[in-house]
């Protein structure tokens, strides 16, 4: 257990990881904290900080109100080659199914403001967007963005992951659809990138799927490769589920540790409805 849910019950949400080392070995974690509709929804993005992977402390609290919003979801941390650092936060657009993505520049983690926040993906009245997964590798920024369409207005839960590149993480190109629900199985509703790692010349992700619009919030993890960023191929059926409540294990962040080994940051399902942010250490492998 990193950060338990912040209440009892459905809609109390302590998740949507997002994992950094940085090179003297400390790990940072951005998430997202809810409570249920009514109540706040997503009330706060947090940043911490750890020595051991496992035990956090706050450093930073953006709440919902600075961004002018109804609602935040996961945010994505990155660690950028000059030695700053640049949040992502997802962003419900007041009275609509809409989202957007702003941008928070600073030169350490415990330094973020939303004044200074700029929108990077804006979406528009077809389509929402959040949840984006950033990387840099090469110079290069990539990202896997989570789109939701708007056509109908009872099926925005539906989503799919779009790939795009930049040369500063602000100025974004688009370059369509990474990945996608498969039709009749698992994860047919939609496909929601969580993390993506390159190996072996190769990108494998993990990512989010469910079957129905009911699994809404409660998806399940599974695994796709591909041999260039822009184009994914889900594996067979989820890797990753939960022992309690509705099963959902989401939102998997990975850290490759200095030291050898993985460590892995997810949020899971509760008996009780809740959601908790928990991690996994995985040792090298042999």
């Amino acid at each position: 257990m990193v950060v338990p849910a912040p209440g009892d019950g459905p809609g109390y949400w302590a998740g949507g990881p997002s994992a950094v080392q940085d090179g003297d070995g400390t790990i940072w974690l951005a998430y997202r904290l809810r409570r249920p509709l009514g109540a706040g929804r997503g009330y706060a993005n947090v940043v911490a900080r750890s020595e051991d992977g496992v035990h956090f402390e706050t450093v930073t609290v953006l709440a919902r109100e600075a961004f002018d919003c109804d609602s935040l979801e996961r945010p994505a941390l990155v660690l950028v080659d000059d030695g700053t650092w640049r949040l992502y936060v997802s962003c419900a657009t007041p009275g609509t199914r809409h989202w957007r993505v702003d941008a928070l520049d600073a030169d350490h983690p415990a330094s973020f403001s939303a004044k200074s926040a700029a929108t990077v993906f804006a979406g528009d009245e077809s389509v929402g967007v959040k949840d984006p997964v950033v990387k840099v590798l090469d110079g290069t920024w990539h990202v896997w963005l989570c789109c939701h369409p708007l056509d109908l207005p009872d099926d925005t839960d539906r989503m799919s992951t779009h790939y795009g590149t930049s040369g500063d993480g602000l100025q974004w190109e688009l370059h369509g659809p990474a990945l996608a629900g498969t039709p009749r199985t698992w994860d047919q509703r939609g496909a929601r990138v969580a993390d993506v790692v390159r190996a072996d010349g190769h990108w494998l992700a993990y990512y989010d799927g469910r079957a129905t619009k009911e699994e809404n919030a409660e998806e399940r993890t599974g695994v796709a490769v591909g041999a260039v960023p822009g184009s994914l191929v889900a594996e067979e059926g989820p890797v990753g589920a939960w022992s309690d409540g509705r099963g959902s294990l989401r939102y998997v962040s990975v850290v490759p540790l200095a030291g050898g080994g993985t460590r892995l940051y997810y949020e899971t399902s509760r008996r009780d409805g809740a959601h908790d942010l928990r991690t996994e250490y995985v040792p090298p492998a042999r």
